[in-house]
């Protein structure tokens, strides 16, 4: 089995698909490996660390996926990027699918089977393979710092001879696990923390970090979960009253963190231009969401906006601002999903296309559209090609 990484087609982004140990554990099973030239720099692994871990270096991305029977990336790749790959290859990477049928299936038509890695079902055996889970983690930790280095004052309190510096006040809004890891990481710096989460699941969660929970709890908040421990759309009597609750307190903040996001939908505004401009000058906020068109009013993606003295951090793909530890997880949940679609015994690839993991993941097979999220209504199932034998081993490891 030959595996390709090439350089991320945006080049924006940092991170890359498979760090040197894991090349290395990878080759060790007796697949071969080839890395396109310089697509780890930017996460600090070099050309000759992927050779010393047994991989091939490829002079160009043609280079590198001419042949391969697997193609993993960190996002989508860009119209023709999967140009020399083996026909009917495997892709597995983040690939934002929601209402990008089109260009999915432009990009498959060379008959690839595509895998969408946000896809993954949280359930126990999925842990390790949950790349939402990983990179959140990173971001809301990077949150809080980005935070810090744009407050103009101590976390921490601090008594002095001088006199006494009072502790920094965060507000997290958004539970999630990139909430809980702002919460954490606020805490540890010395804040005061308190948080909002339309889950009340959450409500235990911020409590065990030390933060204050704040929020509505009345009847429909008690019902704003999903089975997959997703949070629901609330409805508009429900964000008024939150959003009165929450201005009230945001105006005694010195931190603010939103993080909320819906699978499939525009980020919720959360935050507006009137609440902004009543935190005093020189207080933060920091919108994880800002990709997705942002929780907080006036954010931009990439840029620090001041709004009355209040910045406003609006940094995308915050995860690869940590790219060397973004891409060290995210290479373990793609080899550990990767695993599953390989047979123990012959060490190649046997994917048994009714195993749960693959049916919430594919969103192609041999170049058709079968996701629900990027199927037409109106088209035909395809007919199923040849099965691969379906020894599969499910990995099973804590998260």
């Amino acid at each position: 089995m030959r595996i390709a990484v090439a350089k991320e087609t945006d080049p924006a982004e940092t991170r890359v698909a498979l760090t040197p140990d894991v090349v290395k554990r990878l080759v060790g099973t007796g697949a071969q490996v080839t890395v396109e030239s310089g697509a780890g720099l930017a996460a600090g692994a070099t050309d000759e660390a992927y050779r010393e871990a047994g991989a091939t270096i490829a002079g160009s991305r043609g280079e590198a996926l001419s042949g391969a029977d697997v193609l993993l990336t960190v996002r989508r790749p860009a119209a023709g990027g999967l140009e020399g790959l083996k026909p009917g290859a495997l892709v597995i990477g983040v690939m934002d699918p929601y209402g990008k049928g089109a260009e999915i299936a432009e990009l498959a038509r060379n008959g690839a089977s595509i895998f969408a890695m946000e896809l993954m079902p949280r359930i126990t055996r999925a842990q390790v393979m949950d790349v939402l889970s990983s990179q959140a983690n990173l971001a809301g930790y990077r949150a809080v710092i980005d935070a810090a280095a744009e407050f103009g004052r101590a976390f921490p309190q601090m008594m002095t001879a001088a006199g006494t510096v009072p502790p920094a006040r965060a507000f997290v809004m958004g539970a999630g696990v990139a909430g809980l890891q702002a919460i954490a990481t606020a805490r540890r710096l010395g804040a005061v923390v308190s948080a909002t989460d339309v889950r009340p699941a959450a409500k235990e969660q911020v409590a065990s970090l030390g933060a204050k929970f704040v929020a509505v709890e009345d009847d429909e908040f008690k019902q704003a979960e999903t089975s997959a421990g997703y949070a629901k759309e609330m409805s508009d009597a429900y964000k008024a009253k939150q959003a009165e609750l929450v201005a009230s307190h945001i105006a005694k903040q010195d931190i603010v963190i939103t993080t909320a996001l819906i699978p499939g939908r525009p980020a919720p505004r959360l935050i507006t231009t009137a609440m902004v401009k009543s935190m005093k000058p020189g207080s933060v906020i920091v919108d994880l969401a800002v990709e997705r068109g942002g929780n907080v009013e006036g954010s931009k993606a990439d840029q620090v906006v001041e709004v009355d003295g209040v910045k406003i951090v609006g940094y995308a793909n915050v995860a690869g601002r940590l790219a060397a530890s973004s891409s060290a997880l995210y290479a373990k949940n793609l080899t550990a999903f990767l695993e599953t679609l390989v047979s123990k015994e012959t060490k190649e690839l046997a994917i048994n296309w009714d195993d749960e993991l693959v049916k919430a993941t594919a969103l192609t097979r041999d170049g058709a559209l079968i996701h629900p999220i990027v199927k037409p209504a109106d088209a035909p199932t395809p007919a199923p090609a040849a099965e691969a034998p379906s020894d599969v081993s499910p990995v099973q490891e804590a998260r």
